[in-house]
C-alpha cells in the first residue's frame, strides 16, 4: 500500500477527516472505523469522485460508527498493562493489553496510533494471546486473499482452496490439487516480503518445480523477490516469535 494522504468530508452535517490509502492489490473500496479514526482503502484504479460517491453512500453507517467509537473511548478504563513488541505489515509494533470495566462482551484488537491494543472483556475467558492471533489471522487473510485474486489471472490459473494456517516450517504450500496454505504470520512481514512468498505458490500453480522457468516467473511478477529472500534470512526470528511473550510481558 502506498503512504495515507489525510482528506476530509461532511456527513450528516458532520466534518469527517479520513486517511486515504491506495492499494494495488484491493479490488474494492473499503472503509475502517475505529479508534484511529477512519481509513479509506482506494484500488489503484478507482477516481477521488468515486471515492467520495461511496463515502456519501455509506454516510448513515459511517457516522453511527463514529458516535459509538466515542462512547466505546469515554467508557474504557485507564488501567491497562504495556506487553511487548511485534512485527505488524514489518513495522516493530507495540502491543498493549487494557482492561475494560464496563466492557460486557468478548475481547477486541484495535490497531491505534501504531499500537496493537488488545482491549479485555471483563466477562471474556480468551486471553490477549488468542485474541490477537485470531485478529492477525483475520487479516493475514484479506491481504492474502487480496493477492491469491490478483496474480492467478496474470498466470491464467486457479487455486481450489486457500487456507490460512500456523505452519511451522513453512510459509506456504500449494498441493497437487491445487490448494494453497500460507502462515498467518505472513502478515507480520512488509508488504514486499508478502507478494514474495504469495506469488512464489501461487506461480507453483502453473509450473509445480523449481525449474528455471519457475524463478523466471515469480521474478517477473514480483520484482523485489531478491530483495525479499535477503528480508527473511535476516528476520524470519521475528517472524517466529512466541505472542505469549509478547502478550504477558
Amino acid at each position: 500500500m502506498s503512504a495515507a494522504r489525510l482528506s476530509s468530508i461532511t456527513l450528516g452535517g458532520k466534518r469527517v477527516e479520513y486517511r486515504l490509502v491506495r492499494s494495488k492489490t484491493a479490488r474494492k473500496l473499503r472503509v475502517r472505523v475505529g479508534l484511529d479514526g477512519v481509513e479509506v482503502v482506494q484500488p489503484g484504479a478507482k477516481e477521488g469522485e468515486e471515492v467520495e460517491s461511496f463515502l456519501h453512500s455509506n454516510s448513515k453507517w459511517i457516522v453511527g460508527q463514529l458516535e459509538r467509537v466515542d462512547c466505546f473511548g469515554a467508557v474504557r478504563k485507564a488501567k491497562s498493562e504495556t506487553a511487548g513488541e511485534v512485527l505488524y505489515r514489518g513495522m516493530p509494533t507495540p502491543v498493549r493489553v487494557e482492561h475494560e470495566a464496563r466492557r460486557q462482551g468478548t475481547n477486541q484488537v484495535v490497531f491505534e496510533n501504531g499500537c496493537l491494543v488488545v482491549v479485555r472483556g471483563r466477562a471474556s475467558v480468551t486471553s490477549p494471546v488468542n485474541t490477537l492471533e485470531n485478529w492477525l489471522r483475520k487479516q493475514a487473510r484479506e491481504e492474502i486473499m487480496c493477492l491469491v485474486d490478483t496474480l492467478t489471472p496474470r498466470i491464467k490459473r486457479s487455486s481450489r482452496k486457500v487456507y490460512i494456517m500456523g505452519q511451522r516450517t513453512k510459509w506456504g504450500n500449494c498441493s497437487a490439487l491445487h490448494n494453497l496454505s500460507f502462515n498467518w504470520r505472513l502478515i507480520m512481514a512488509p508488504d514486499f516480503v508478502l507478494r514474495y512468498l504469495v506469488t512464489h505458490e501461487v506461480v507453483h500453480l502453473a509450473v509445480p518445480d523449481h525449474s528455471h522457468r519457475f524463478w523466471l516467473t515469480v521474478q517477473s511478477l514480483c520484482p523485489h523477490m531478491e530483495r525479499a529472500r535477503q528480508w527473511l534470512v535476516a528476520n524470519t526470528h521475528q517472524l517466529q516469535r512466541d505472542l505469549r511473550q509478547v502478550c504477558e510481558g
